[in-house]
């Protein structure tokens, strides 16, 4: 039987490889997971009597784009955290982010540009669906580094013009899965002017902006608006998983321009997982409500701070601006993790399951990725572990 080609070449996701590294060799101590990015504090106390209250719900066929109540919610949670108006015909409730995502690209990827192959943009490393989506719609992907040398973000606008004039799309993530960095508005406004110079699209993951540490990021729909740029130019997404600590309830959002939201809408309709309606109540409470996201952030923060204690003089450690990883520099970031798995039984993830090798250089293979989302004390035993082991 034939099969496809055009997956040939993808690497094996991050934790069966993680697994085939460890697995076969027994933990040091007792486990602690900081693998994942699966966040570990309190759910919403409201979530359970919202769901009791609309168990009818699931007797019913779900709106494909959100129920016309939750995409107001959302509309609200866009006016108050950014001080944009987006109107709920330019939004689109999501089975998770990762779903829109990639048919992101299904939708809005041309099949050629300027007569030739398309190219999709993203940081390297990156969030892995970006390479699959690009993939999937037969463009080229194209791995821009995204280093200490860039401040953790990609230099799109370093990259040849040839190449810039095949861009259909370019993916940005901020704050930075797995570097915390956290982009501008100026280096927002920046790729915005190159995307119109140059006609492609920006496709903003910004799963991670509720957890900062000193002040909101940016959105691009903020920057966007404030410049006056065309609304097509701004893709962005959103999510409950880490902001609410809701990874289960699959639930997130698209927002983009009208023609690109009909495009992103009819896909959904022929090929989408619609939300059920019991959880689109919930999801409807959780972007009317920010009290739970501060005492959650602030958690995070207390972890942060802890973490700045335990690296202080760590030699390149840095501290993120947002997000809830930690990007530790190391030798080997494969040999560090299995050295901290069968000295300490401390799990946690090599930077180059989360990068491409592109011209001989992996930008993730000196770092371990530390997801700091279990309770303040396990991740303090966590960290106190890790930096005896590896840099004691």
């Amino acid at each position: 039987m034939a099969f496809p080609e055009r997956f040939s070449n993808l690497p094996e996701y991050a934790f069966p490889r993680l697994r085939k590294l460890l697995d076969a060799h027994a933990p040091g101590g007792d486990l602690i997971a900081m693998t994942i990015g699966e966040p570990r504090h309190a759910m919403p106390d409201f979530v359970g009597p919202i769901l009791a209250a609309n168990l009818a719900g699931f007797g019913i066929y779900p709106p494909n784009d959100g129920t016309p109540d939750l995409l107001a919610a959302i509309s609200g949670w866009i006016a108050r955290r950014y001080g944009v108006t987006v109107t709920e015909d330019r939004l689109m409730v999501l089975n998770g982010t990762r779903e829109g995502l990639f048919n992101a690209a299904i939708a809005l990827c041309p099949e050629m540009k300027n007569g030739k192959k398309p190219v999709i943009l993203m940081p390297n490393p990156f969030y892995q669906v970006y390479a699959v989506a690009a993939l999937a719609v037969g463009a080229e992907p194209v791995y821009v580094p995204a280093t200490a040398a860039t401040g953790h973000l990609p230099d799109y606008g370093s990259l040849p013009k040839d190449v810039l004039d095949r861009v259909a799309l370019a993916y940005i993530c901020s704050p930075a899965n797995p570097q915390g960095a956290v982009a501008s508005k100026d280096y927002l406004a920046d790729l915005l002017a190159l995307a119109e110079r140059h006609d492609f699209t920006v496709l903003a993951d910004e799963c991670y902006s509720e957890i900062w540490r000193t002040s909101p990021p940016p959105g691009l729909l903020q920057v966007a608006a404030g410049q006056g740029a065309d609304p097509e130019r701004a893709v962005v997404f959103h999510s409950l998983s880490k902001r609410s600590n809701l990874p289960g309830l699959r639930s997130g959002f698209v927002a983009a321009g009208p023609q690109s939201m009909l495009r992103l809408r009819q896909l959904r309709a022929f090929a989408g997982a619609p939300l059920p309606l019991p959880l689109q109540k919930v999801a409807e409470a959780c972007w009317q409500d920010e009290g739970h996201v501060t005492t959650s952030r602030a958690l995070y923060q207390q972890k942060f701070d802890e973490a700045d204690t335990i690296f202080a003089g760590l030699q390149g450690y840095q501290t993120p601006e947002g997000g809830f990883f930690l990007w530790l520099p190391v030798d080997d970031g494969e040999v560090a993790t299995l050295k901290l798995w069968r000295e300490t039984g401390v799990r946690v993830l090599p930077g180059a399951y989360l990068s491409r090798d592109v011209g001989g250089q992996n930008p993730g293979a000196g770092y371990i990725r530390v997801a700091l989302v279990a309770p303040a004390e396990e991740t303090q035993r966590g960290l106190t572990q890790l930096r005896d082991c590896l840099y004691g």
